[in-house]
């Protein structure tokens, strides 16, 4: 029986066109030795671990990256909603002080503003003055809803106490009066206090500006 002698290689010689090409491919940089090339594509195989591109946790990253950013959107649209609701609130008409323009039952979207952002002629809800004469505020939660006749550095209209030497509305002070003539404001109570303004009435809820 024939035996090869010992350490005698195999011949494992390639035809010679084929082992050129090899020994170009061996020389190429970055080409792992052992391995060999994918003529298409260009990549290695035999020699080249191939890697799946998913996380350890097998979630795939488009997937990932959909989930954050629905948590980002909702996490704005929660802020919006916090700020939208920090600058506007809704208020229930009670009483006829602003008839016919408003009706008891009537729902109206404030903006949140102080004195400077009021013009004339705004509807504002403010609480009315803590005390003036025989006109008292029932709680100190009671709000008033009139239209702002003066503000401060404006004329005082006519029949607004008290009189004296007063031509000009003070600062930190409004006239505000009723659309409805016999409301009680500023024609019975006087001057209102600025810093006890919660905002404009901008529209009614689900209906048109104001």
């Amino acid at each position: 029986m024939f035996s090869e002698p010992p350490d005698t290689p195999i011949d494992t010689q390639l035809p010679r066109e084929l082992q050129r090409g090899a020994d170009r491919a061996r020389r190429t940089p970055g080409f792992p030795a052992g391995a060999r090339r994918n003529t298409l594509t260009g990549n290695t195989a035999g020699g080249h671990d191939h890697t799946d591109r998913r996380n350890p946790r097998g979630v795939s990253v488009p997937v990932l990256l959909i989930g954050v950013g629905f948590l980002v959107g909702l996490a704005g649209a929660v802020l919006a909603i916090l700020r939208i609701r920090g600058r506007y609130t809704v208020v229930t008409v009670e009483g006829t002080s602003m008839a016919p323009t408003l009706s008891p039952g009537d729902r109206v979207v404030v903006e949140r503003r102080s004195v400077d952002q009021v013009r004339t002629g705004d509807i504002v809800v403010l609480q009315p003055p803590r005390r003036t004469g025989d006109y008292e505020p029932l709680s100190d939660r009671a709000w008033n809803i009139k239209r702002a006749a003066a503000l401060p550095g404006d004329r005082i209209p006519e029949g607004i106490p008290p009189g004296g030497d007063l031509t000009e509305v003070p600062d930190g002070r409004l006239v505000v009066l009723g659309d409805n003539p016999d409301s009680i404001d500023s024609r019975h109570r006087g001057f209102f206090e600025a810093d006890r303004i919660m905002g404009v009435a901008v529209r009614r809820l689900g209906g048109s500006a104001l």
